[in-house]
């Protein structure tokens, strides 16, 4: 399958790994400023999914160097106004934290007096990888 060499100015992400697949989209200058105007769904300004990264040479580097497995002819890459960005294998990247839990014992340790409860509340989020 043919690849596609992405160099970019500055290092990567620290999350992006082999196997997460690298997206484009064309951006013009807006108020000094490179932005997607994708207005109404117009063609000229949709996500294309370039393809799987299959290699990561130097990521921290100030000149990192992507290679991804691609369809996209030359001239659908090439291009400077171009945001690059990518998203994570889900079938690799998600689990469930199995065999995690937790108890709560609420003792009043006034005997003498009665307590009440008014709430109890409880935060769950998926932690970085």
């Amino acid at each position: 399958m043919p690849s596609a060499t992405l160099t970019f100015s500055a290092p990567l992400n620290v999350s992006c790994q082999v196997g997460d697949t690298v997206y484009y989209v064309d951006t013009n200058t807006v108020g000094g400023f490179s932005a997607s105007t994708n207005v109404g769904g117009s063609a000229e300004n949709t996500i294309v999914e370039i393809g799987e990264i299959r290699e990561i040479q130097n990521p921290t580097s100030s000149a990192p160097v992507i290679i991804a497995e691609t369809t996209l002819g030359y001239n659908e890459l090439n291009g400077l106004s171009k945001f690059i960005f990518f998203s994570k294998n889900n079938k690799v990247n998600l689990n469930s934290p199995l065999g995690y839990y937790a108890t709560a014992k609420f003792i009043n340790d006034n005997h003498y007096r009665t307590a009440e409860l008014y709430a109890v509340t409880t935060d769950v989020f998926e932690s970085s990888k």
